[in-house]
């Protein structure tokens, strides 16, 4: 059986949507990350990073949250969540989990955290809008991508399509949030209605009537 250590709409929320649709057994374990419990000792002795979320399959320690969704579909290949070695696919899966978790993520963490990028307290202001700025341009890429699509790659749902939302869920603060722009918007609202991505904002405590 899984386990995997949690935080509601962290980064564990997209390994979370992974095991909902992959409909295996699975026990989740919920760090009070509000009390720092991430960088305890018995956590860090499973993730030496100290962040959320941490993957246990047989034993093994796994963590970063894109490495646990392709794991978690590499080891279940019957529910075809990453494309299959040789697919043409595979590249542009890759390419695509690399874009949303090395540019897209890494800039959403600049927004969220801007004084663990700064010195400068009267900067912080300005460091948000520009990151805003940032991802907008990146949201827009996306969207344009999406055109005319129901999955980012292929023509079913993958690894990626989890880690986009996950990453919407966190944008929807923005001036203008990813359901405000037109292809995106479709996709995302098509995702909403899946039963897996439903359990977990049930269980995660995300109200998804705004994507209805």
């Amino acid at each position: 059986m899984y386990q995997l250590y949690y935080y509601p709409l962290n980064a564990s929320m997209a390994p979370h949507f992974m095991l909902e649709e992959l409909n295996v057994e699975f026990e989740l374990i919920k760090v009070d990350r509000k009390n720092n419990a991430q960088k305890s000792k018995d956590y860090l002795a499973l993730n030496p990073a100290g962040r959320i979320p941490t993957l246990i399959d047989n034993g093994q320690a796994i963590f970063e949250s894109p490495a646990i969704c392709i794991h978690l579909a590499e080891s279940n290949p019957q529910a075809n969540l990453i494309p299959a070695i040789g697919s043409p696919n595979r590249a542009l899966f890759f390419q695509w989990m690399m874009y949303l978790t090395n540019t897209v993520q890494a800039e959403l963490m600049i927004y969220f955290y801007p004084q663990k990028h700064s010195a400068d307290e009267t900067n912080i202001a300005g460091m948000v809008a520009v990151q805003e700025k940032r991802i907008t341009e990146m949201l827009a890429l996306l969207d344009n991508e999406l055109e005319g699509k129901d999955y980012l790659v292929g023509d079913s749902i993958s690894a990626c399509d989890f880690f986009l939302f996950m990453l919407a869920v966190w944008a929807d603060e923005f001036k203008k949030p990813p359901l405000a722009y037109t292809h995106l918007s479709r996709y995302l609202r098509k995702l909403a209605q899946r039963e897996s991505i439903i359990q977990v904002c049930k269980k995660e405590g995300l109200s998804l009537a705004d994507y209805q």
